[in-house]
């Protein structure tokens, strides 16, 4: 069992944080496996420069297959499927100086 922290765009990360989508199509540079966790993170792409930026929302998900078909996907890909465990939401803070 290991845990692996990925940046998922939206509408990706939505489908999966509303809980419509089960699901995540990867290349498989980690070695997925069942029992795995995701902690896949909202990841909103920056512009020409590249630079983007986490929104602060977060899905944790556990993988129960990875299937690699070789006929249906293209090399080094995975298809991962998964169950939702928990949504989080970090939220901003302001502290005033008193």
């Amino acid at each position: 069992m290991a845990v692996h922290e990925l940046k998922t765009v939206a509408p990706y990360f939505d489908n999966v944080w509303q809980g419509k989508k089960t699901a995540e199509l990867r290349f498989n540079d980690r070695e997925f496996a069942v029992d795995d966790f995701l902690v896949l993170r909202e990841f909103t792409p920056g512009n020409s420069t590249g630079v983007g930026d986490f929104t602060g929302r977060t899905v944790c998900v556990c993988v129960t297959d990875v299937c690699d078909y070789p006929i249906g996907l293209r090399n080094g890909f995975v298809m991962l499927s998964f169950y939702h465990l928990a949504s989080l939401e970090r939220r901003e803070t302001s502290v005033t100086k008193l």
